[in-house]
């Protein structure tokens, strides 16, 4: 990876990297800060023992992380008795021993206990037993960075308030860039003229999936509003300013119609400010002023379509059928509607079809409807497929060709820290390192693999830190490719930010105040546990590793004899090439000897296994099943309905219910419906099929979903723990289809 870029090199208030005049000054202070020999960088070739990185199931690291906890407690208190040490103290010892005060002392301790025990009724998280969400263990870096920096309460929503964490939130911001594909430039480049990108902290990645489709709106619609800027005296001398179409001929603006001003490259749309100061001497400032009364985000929908979008159909972006529900939330928040939110069917591996996706933007195309944004997801929460990335961003470039040019932008809430198995390694340890031999861990699958190399090419991405980065909550990212995008969203409280006085990365996006202690977090994780091969990529192998291990599992568990069927959600490789039946027999049966039952040693040290591990299960580390039962003829229930109920009973049965007792479950999974009017046939009726219920009615399938999250070995001295799961899994199935005998239509 490329070294670190100084922190200072974000704070460019023009987006293509001028810098304003008035603005020089305080970014040369905090320049001089940022390369203050005390500040933090993410320069670090991390750790790699990952059994130092988590408190461990059984509270292994319970010691360390004490001591980490008690020594940011004793730093903090040094800090605040050094802060100008001659001011009054006002908790003296006699006051301590005062009736009142030992009072609240002791109502501060039993409330405590109080809490401590009503909190073990939580689900528990760190252990392999439970797959219902996607929330695991915390690392201990980010436990520790969180807890340090929350004692100083910094409010990353100005620098004034987060002199600390906001320089932790760039770091971040860069790392995460780099982990996900963007190359983020030396300042030499940067001066040069080459884009930069940019990411920054947020809640989580509902915020960051409504921020982009946000800045994707008002980046489609800014030409608009900047020609008819054009027009007025302030911007007189730039009236022959002239841009790159789609076709690749320059243009005056002034000359454009709507629907070519709605179908510009967002690198020159976004450069146009920059080009009027360079070119025309016109300044930033005066191009806001100018904008401001045309803008969209002035006069709103209703008022911009009045005055720009008569003739136009409305705006639509498009989602593939497994989105998160934080895209219908951006519809209706950023008033698009959910009519123009439109759902791209899936193929038969619960990724985005392209052919349907073609379809509907050549009818886009040929109606002239803007298409503000195409959405891929790069692992969905409820299948962990990765849409084809590849093959969008080559539609993109077509389309753009052909005069429709759309956003792209890629939720890889879940699946972003996946490409850490890809990313290069830094300084690996020898062969007589004292960390000895890395667990067992499994290279993404080819398709997953080609999308990531693509990944960088999205022009903005979702990645949360607090899902597969481990990280306390909250903490969500939104990286852009281009680092101009910020400024679209921005907002400046008067009484907070002093213009351009101070630099901050809380003026951009939804969000107002928001915890420091979240950079902190991610800032020290990454910096012990960095986002390569060797770190975060050995957390996610293993965790391939095992959920390929579960999956080979419910494979097999076709239980005549215990009158049940478990069909994972996955297809076979072979039902995706081939799709003979001799085929699909086959690749059982080798999954069965090379895979199945055999020891984590056994499977690394062979090729073969290795390679169809490899392509086994979904896309990423969420298994999602449904079960179906026999009846007492032996022949396989066909009916969904009755395979629906049996699910919902399993997921009563396999989920914590509220006030219980944690320790009488013994598996904690979640589940999920996969609709038709969503997903779409192709997908709907294939799954049906093979679960047995395909002459059935109904478009709705229920389904159990098992997060694999954990990074431990599923061999222990004490056996395979996924023979544990199998157990449990029987167990319910067995109780559940004994307890549902009675309701069910025939058979019984």
């Amino acid at each position: 990876m490329a070294s670190q870029s100084p922190p200072d090199e974000q704070f460019n208030d023009n987006p293509q990297h001028e810098v304003s005049p008035q603005f020089a000054r305080t970014r040369a202070g905090f320049a001089r800060f940022a390369a203050s020999p005390n500040t933090p960088t993410l320069d670090s070739s991390g750790s790699r023992a990952l059994e130092a990185w988590f408190l461990g199931p059984k509270a292994e690291n319970a010691e360390e992380l004490e001591r980490l906890v008690v020594e940011a407690i004793r730093d903090q208190a040094f800090w605040r008795r050094n802060y100008f040490p001659g001011d009054p103290t006002h908790i003296t010892e006699s006051l301590k021993r005062s009736p009142d005060y030992l009072d609240a002392v002791g109502e501060l301790r039993d409330g405590f206990r109080e809490l401590l025990a009503f909190l073990k009724k939580s689900v528990p998280f760190f252990s392999m037993r439970y797959q219902g969400h996607m929330n695991w263990d915390l690392t201990l870096p980010g436990i520790a960075g969180y807890f340090a920096a929350m004692l100083y309460n910094p409010n990353n929503v100005a620098f004034e308030g987060s002199t600390a964490t906001t320089v932790l939130e760039i770091l971040v911001g860069d790392d995460l860039c780099r982990m996900l594909g963007y190359a983020v430039p030396t300042p030499d480049e940067v001066e040069a003229g080459k884009i930069r990108p940019w990411g920054h902290i947020t809640c989580d990645g509902t915020v960051a999936n409504i921020e982009a489709l946000w800045a994707a709106r008002n980046l489609k619609f800014y030409p608009l509003a900047f020609k008819a800027a054009l027009a007025g005296a302030s911007m007189a001398p730039a009236r022959s300013i002239e841009i790159r179409t789609p076709s690749g001929a320059a243009a005056r603006i002034t000359d454009l119609s709507p629907w070519e001003l709605l179908n510009l490259h967002s690198d020159d749309v976004l450069a146009l400010p920059v080009r009027l100061e360079r070119e025309f001497g016109i300044t930033s400032r005066t191009t806001a002023d100018a904008l401001a009364p045309h803008s969209l985000q002035a006069l709103g929908w209703l008022g911009f379509g009045q005055k720009f979008l008569r003739d136009v159909p409305d705006p639509v972006f498009t989602v593939p059928g497994s989105k998160h529900y934080s895209f219908p939330k951006a519809a209706a928040v950023l008033g698009y509607g959910a009519a123009n939110m439109i759902d791209v069917a899936l193929d038969l591996d619960a990724r985005q079809d392209l052919n349907d996706l073609r379809l509907r933007l050549d009818g886009y195309l040929a109606e002239k409807r803007p298409v503000v944004a195409v959405v891929a997801v790069i692992g969905t929460t409820e299948e962990s497929a990765v849409d084809p990335l590849s093959e969008i961003i080559k539609m993109r470039d077509e389309y753009a060709e052909k005069g429709l040019v759309f956003h792209v932008h890629a939720d890889a809430a879940w699946g972003g820290y996946h490409r850490a198995v890809l990313n290069e390694d830094f300084d690996l340890p020898g062969p007589g390192d004292a960390f000895g031999i890395p667990p067992p861990a499994v290279m993404l699958n080819r398709h997953v693999e080609e999308q990531f190399g693509v990944l960088g090419h999205a022009d903005s991405i979702t990645v949360d830190p607090h899902k597969s980065g481990y990280i306390p909550y909250p903490a969500g990212t939104l990286c852009y490719r281009n680092a101009s995008m910020r400024n679209l969203v921005t907002f400046s409280a008067p009484v907070v930010f002093h213009g351009e006085a101070e630099p901050t990365v809380g003026i951009y996006g939804i969000e107002g105040s928001k915890p420091g202690a979240a950079a902190a977090s991610v800032y020290l994780s990454h910096r012990v546990i960095r986002p390569t091969r060797s770190g975060y990529g050995k957390i996610i192998g293993q965790a391939l590793f095992s959920c390929r291990k579960l999956y080979a599992r419910l494979l097999a568990m076709d239980e005549p004899q215990h009158g049940f069927k478990v069909v994972p959600v996955p297809r076979l490789p072979a039902e995706r090439s081939s799709g003979s039946s001799d085929a699909i027999s086959d690749q059982r049966r080798a999954i069965a000897e090379l895979i199945d039952r055999r020891s984590s040693e056994a499977i690394r040290a062979d090729a073969d296994a290795m390679t169809l591990l490899r392509e086994i299960g979904p896309d990423q580390n969420i298994l999602s099943y449904a079960f179906n039962f026999y009846l007492p003829d032996g022949t396989l229930n066909t009916d969904l309905e009755a395979a629906n109920r049996l699910n919902r009973a399993l997921y009563g049965r396999l989920s914590i219910d509220p006030g219980d007792d944690i320790y009488a479950y013994p598996l904690v999974v979640s589940t999920t419906d996969f609709d038709v009017a969503a997903y779409g046939p192709t997908y709907i009726d294939d799954y049906k099929r093979r679960l047995g219920v395909g002459g059935s009615p109904g478009g709705i399938v229920t389904v159990l979903r098992s997060v694999i999250m954990d990074p431990w070995l599923t061999e222990t001295s004490k056996g395979s723990f996924i023979d544990v799961l199998e157990s449990e899994f029987r167990n319910a199935a067995v109780a559940t289809i004994g307890e549902l005998r009675h309701t069910f239509a025939t058979g019984y």
